[in-house]
């Protein structure tokens, strides 16, 4: 559940960012096609089972209720979190409690039950950790999956645990005296145990904040380190899935650019998780249970959000994404692109009114625009369906794409522009599609319904302001022959320069296989790193510190090309010996900025007389505020770091000097990879 300290929180902390960093961007001359890429070589994850999910709250007395139930499962949800956010701390599921807050009639657990059952989508289940024990966890895994055989997989512990004030910020219930990242991790692993010891075949997931997001990167009391590094660190090995919620907050704009933040936020998750987790720590999945927006609700700016989120999200790999939620109730009544926006983070109406009476919903259940983007997400991928590389040209058109079993493409297209339609025009890489009409699904600004035709072509369309287009395209020629995709790729002996990339074999189609290609993805374009007979490959000539997602793709002696495999995302390092290291220190951190020190070192056999020290950020929205002891320089995302009189000469064989700035970050805060000395790479230690 959402409260306004929650959000006051991230609102300040986006409000003291740089307001030049990741912000909206200007529009093109909308007259000018778009070009979007559609590259088929390029796969993503595959879309799981429970991948269209969304939040239902015991508030709601409509919960359960077969209209309700019907509405959700025609817009495709396969996922359903119980009993409701914040809720979930003071619930009692046993007496159907939660002192402090109102509890509905008809929402039981039974209830709720059977409303999963009748939209066909799998429970999520929060059990309380803020006011509740390990032994009560357990007692309802017990009635669920012992005495009622419902088979409820998935249970996480508490829900936005971080805002117990732990943090300054206090939204959440939590009973215990201790309320560090170090107890709650502590009581993680208990309730893992006691609820296992009920039920095995269970998953349990524990509550961490998105990367860029408060408190990400804030150590308090006696931590060892931040909310995620804390959780992960005592509480890894007894997970199977991280809980993470995202609000981008700010105005529609901002919130339509900002999930450009997914992939680094995806990234940094996978890094903290495996870096902290302990041993077999890839098992751990990733949830995201609850998004919403911050303006824009109830109409075009949600539902676009929602389908980029989703999008964005489940091409990498997260098992589930959830909107928060069912119903709501109404907000701050306001007009957006010429709509009435009600300020309801629900998907369909609560029918009621503004205290003053003054504004009233449409009638109950009437499906919000977020609604329909979520419908149109049902129509664009399905469970089995393989993401793979979309892109474009114009930061306001978004494109997204998934190639289904059938050999079909289905094509995704987001106008973020609320004034202007834009022609785009559209390329293939890797598939040929049929020429004739594609089914032509679409979603406009005011729309109570998707509209849904064949018409035009698989290359050119016209995009209305804001809305969303899904374009299904058969393939010219049939699939048959061609060979299985590979496994999903490792990668080992990975340094500054090389990694060598191993894949399980793929079954031959029609013909025997012939060679195997690594491609690079290079945004929407791929990139072949080299080819062989067999299943490893050594790949040269890569960049320090870099991030590299390739794919195999298998070739037979009759030409046909497989699909992709899953992909492979790995990150070069910094070179074992060099004439130079650098220390990069930034432990000061207060979630949206830092303090870093910066050791300079000359490993060399010479002295040093002047240098340059160097390097790139990975994203758009890190900067350098302010530094001292150095005259610094930034110039896009480049750095350029240069000494003052008194530390210009670095002495040979570990001479060394230390400089800092102030870093600011309005997104993911992507560790730098690689510095450079006068252009020589440095050792990172």
């Amino acid at each position: 559940m959402r409260r306004t300290t929650a959000f006051a929180a991230s609102l300040l902390l986006l409000a003291t960012a740089l307001s030049t960093v990741g912000g909206p961007v200007a529009a093109a001359d909308p007259t000018d096609p778009v070009t979007v890429t559609v590259n088929t070589r390029a796969g993503l994850a595959t879309v799981p089972a429970t991948a269209l999910g969304v939040n239902h709250a015991i508030w709601d007395s409509q919960l359960g209720s077969a209209e309700t139930s019907d509405l959700l499962k025609a817009a495709g949800v396969k996922m359903l979190r119980y009993p409701g956010g914040s809720y979930a701390d003071i619930y009692h599921w046993e007496t159907h409690t939660a002192p402090g807050g109102y509890v509905a009639p008809n929402t039981d657990f039974d209830t709720f039950m059977a409303g999963a059952r009748r939209v066909g989508a799998e429970p999520m289940i929060i059990a309380n950790y803020g006011t509740g024990t390990p032994a009560e966890a357990a007692a309802w895994v017990r009635y669920a999956n012992v005495t009622k055989g419902y088979g409820a997989k998935w249970w996480t512990v508490g829900n936005e645990n971080y805002g117990n004030g732990h943090y300054g910020s206090a939204w959440e219930a939590d009973d215990h005296p201790d309320k560090s990242a170090s107890q709650y991790a502590r009581l993680v692993v208990e309730y893992a145990d006691a609820m296992k010891a009920v039920d095995p075949s269970i998953k349990v997931g524990a509550v961490l904040t998105m990367p860029g997001n408060w408190p990400d990167g804030i150590t308090a009391g006696s931590d060892p380190g931040p909310w995620n590094q804390t959780v992960l660190s005592i509480a890894g090995p007894k997970i199977d899935f991280v809980d993470v919620h995202w609000y981008p907050g700010g105005s529609p704009a901002d919130s339509l650019a900002r999930t450009n933040h997914l992939p680094d936020a995806a990234w940094l998750l996978r890094q903290q998780i495996a870096r902290y987790a302990g041993p077999g720590a890839d098992r751990i999945g990733i949830s995201f249970t609850e998004l919403n927006v911050d303006a824009g609700r109830t109409t075009a700016p949600g539902a676009l959000f929602l389908a980029d989120a989703y999008s964005g999200l489940l091409e990498q790999g997260v098992f589930t994404v959830q909107w928060w939620n069912v119903h709501n109730g109404i907000g701050t009544v306001s007009e957006v692109a010429g709509q009435t926006d009600y300020g309801d983070f629900g998907l369909l109406s609560s029918g009621n009114c503004t205290s003053d009476g003054e504004v009233c919903q449409p009638a109950f259940n009437t499906p919000f625009a977020p609604y329909h983007a979520l419908s149109m997400m049902n129509l664009f991928v399905r469970p089995g369906d393989q993401l793979v590389r979309a892109g474009t040209d114009q930061p306001l058109v978004a494109a997204h794409a998934v190639r289904r079993p059938d050999g079909s493409v289905a094509v995704l297209l987001l106008n973020k522009d609320p004034d202007n339609a834009y022609p785009v025009a559209l390329d293939y890489a890797g598939f040929t599609p049929a020429d004739e009409a594609p089914t032509v699904h679409t979603f406009t600004n005011g729309a109570t319904a998707i509209s849904t035709s064949r018409s035009g072509d698989a290359t050119a369309r016209t995009l209305p302001p804001y809305s969303l287009t899904t374009l299904v395209l058969r393939p010219a020629g049939s699939s048959a022959g061609r060979p299985g995709a590979p496994g999903r790729p490792t990668a080992s002996a990975v340094t500054d320069r090389a990694a060598t990339i191993s894949w399980p074999a793929a079954t031959p189609g029609g013909s025997p296989i012939a060679k195997y290609e690594v491609h690079r993805q290079y945004g929407a374009v791929s990139e072949q790193l080299g080819e062989t007979a067999g299943t490893s490959l050594t790949v040269g000539n890569l960049e320090p510190g870099a991030r590299y997602t390739v794919n195999v793709l298998a070739r037979d002696t009759a030409g046909r090309v497989s699909w992709s495999s899953p992909p492979l995302t790995f990150a070069t390092g910094s070179p074992a010996e060099s004439s130079c290291a650098v220390r990069f220190d930034d432990d000061n951190d207060w979630g949206n900025g830092y303090v870093a020190n910066v050791e300079v070192i000359n490993t060399g056999a010479k002295a040093v007389d002047g240098w340059t020290l160097t390097w790139t950020w990975p994203t758009a929205w890190q900067q350098v505020s302010s530094g001292w002891s150095a005259t610094w320089d930034q110039q896009g995302r480049d750095v350029r770091v240069t000494p003052t009189a008194d530390n210009r000469r670095l002495a040979a064989d570990g001479g060394s000097t230390t400089v800092g700035f102030v870093g600011a970050y309005s997104g993911p805060n992507v560790p730098v990879g690689a510095f450079r000395l006068n252009g020589t790479v440095c050792t990172l230690r």
